[in-house]
């Protein structure tokens, strides 16, 4: 499902920074983005002197992989890395006369995700086969929820800054056209120095959710920052772990620009994009491009693109002059899909055969948003703040950790967290997890600060010391190397006598 309507017209029109033209594109370099987000978030992308600025348009596509032990329609188990083929049950090799049998957590995880995406559920959603033939996809379709989905009209809210300033976040919201479950494709693996093609179909039958976002966006930073957004909320939920780096988050970009006034430009899409720092780049990249293509007589051809992350630009895959011919048609092997509230649920009906939406909806997670709010709220911090917090996996739980057993106040708990540690997890790639410096290492060096008992820059030393992991405390690191302060005016008085009549005698 493509962000633009089938005809690939768009069909709304954002006036996104009219009026503020910037520099020309060909005073940037090329891998250099000609794109930035003014104090509204809008993009000001640049356009030649005397003309009215160019306005970029991005939409978003998101394969999410559900969290599930087992395939969307068959009972062979998920597991990343496994050995090639060797997770493939008769109907994910489409066997004759396999049968498709819907996973419940399946869709269990679609309607959460659908809920806290402020979605309208569908009580009633359909599966269809769309045909294509690639070697990876044995049936020679894939069964999705082309005609009625499972969610609809939902919208996601997600934050980002300007200029890498902190203090300056702006709020926008993207609105979520729909999610659709539907099953992965099989992996093809090139070998070019063989000049052969091997198949994996341990993927084939995976269970997807297809976030269709509508084209609200219109820079890279934006589209980085609600995926981000998307990405935690998956999480939270557990409806998907969402590593990026194993393929459980796919991102396809969909970007046109055109003049205010005018209707959409003709729009290239992006496939694939398996990063997030990737996926900004790949949008800023593709709206510089197209800009300066059209300046200089040129003209965008409807194609699809693929994100070259070491030469840092896009490459043409396959144009999309010809359309495809899915030939959508009504998978005859698998009912509607029923699901139930409070209200619709019949009286003898077994509870543990249906799906109850309310049920799901009651015992939902506190979201990301709501999270923030709280850490706001309860330690005093900055709201900023409370976005790295999040941002970081683990990060919150050991902020919070190292709260609870210091005497610290938080506020300046939070600086030791977001200057110190993370830096040094950071410089050598490490995650919270991982850190040699656990909370309660963390928060006794943090009371014998609070307690004057050393300096703070004794305490990055000591810091320091605990960042190789030697299994010493911070109070043993203080006495070996001398770091405590002096608490006896006497000893002190003593000390200064001393160096003074030191000297006196030279």
């Amino acid at each position: 499902m493509a962000a633009w309507g089938r005809r690939g017209v768009w069909r709304r029109v954002r006036q996104c920074g009219a009026g503020r033209p910037g520099p020309g594109p060909a005073a940037l370099p090329r891998r250099q983005s000609a794109v930035a987000c003014n104090a509204r978030g809008e993009a000001v992308p640049a356009g030649k002197s005397g003309l009215a600025p160019w306005i970029p348009v991005v939409g978003l596509e998101i394969h999410a992989q559900i969290s599930s032990n087992s395939k969307l329609f068959s009972g062979s188990q998920v597991q990343f890395a496994a050995p090639p083929n060797s997770l493939v049950s008769f109907f994910d090799a489409s066997l004759p006369g396999t049968l498709p049998v819907l996973n419940r957590r399946c869709v269990e995880a679609a309607v959460m995700t659908g809920l806290a995406l402020n979605c309208s559920i569908n009580k009633k959603s359909l599966f269809d086969r769309k045909h294509y033939f690639y070697a990876d996809l044995p049936a020679g379709y894939q069964i999705t929820q082309q005609r009625v989905p499972i969610a609809v009209n939902g919208s996601l809210s997600y934050s980002f800054c300007i200029d890498n300033k902190m203090s300056q976040m702006v709020t926008k919201t993207v609105r979520i056209k729909q999610i659709q479950l539907e099953q992965d494709s099989g992996k093809s693996l090139h070998d070019d120095t063989r000049c052969q093609t091997l198949v994996d179909l341990n993927r084939a039958g995976v269970g997807l959710m297809e976030v269709v976002m509508e084209p609200d966006m219109c820079c890279g930073e934006e589209a980085a920052a609600a995926v981000r957004e998307l990405q935690l909320i998956l999480q939270t939920l557990g409806s998907s772990q969402a590593v990026m780096a194993e393929g459980q988050l796919r991102v396809d970009a969909n970007v046109s620009v055109h003049h205010p006034g005018e209707p959409y430009g003709v729009r290239t899409e992006v496939k694939n994009i398996n990063s997030i720092r990737f996926l900004a780049k790949a949008v800023d990249y593709e709206i510089q491009r197209q800009i300066e293509e059209l300046e200089n007589g040129g003209t965008i051809l409807n194609e699809t693109r693929a994100f070259d992350s070491k030469l840092g630009c896009t490459v043409p895959m396959r144009d999309k002059e010809g359309k495809q011919d899915y030939r959508f048609m009504p998978e005859p092997n698998l009912p509607p899909l029923i699901l139930y509230d409070a209200k619709s649920l019949p009286a003898n009906m077994n509870h543990q055969q249906v799906i109850n939406i309310d049920w799901i909806h009651e015992r939902l997670p506190d979201l990301p948003s709501v999270k923030r709010e709280k850490l706001v709220e309860q330690y005093g911090i900055l709201p900023e703040h409370s976005f790295t917090l999040l941002n970081e996996d683990g990060l919150a739980e050991f902020f919070e950790s190292v709260v609870k057993q210091t005497q610290m106040k938080p506020k300046k708990v939070i600086g030791w967290i977001l200057n110190d540690l993370l830096s040094y997890l950071k410089q050598h790639s490490l995650t919270v997890k991982e850190s040699p410096v656990s909370s309660f290492l963390l928060a006794d060096l943090l009371n014998l600060l609070e307690k004057k008992e050393i300096s703070s820059t004794a305490a990055k030393q000591v810091l320091a010391e605990l960042w190789k992991g030697e299994g010493r405390t911070p109070l043993e690191i203080v006495k070996e190397q001398k770091l405590e302060l002096l608490q006896d005016q006497k000893e002190l008085e003593q000390i200064c006598e001393a160096v003074i009549d030191g000297q006196e005698n030279e």
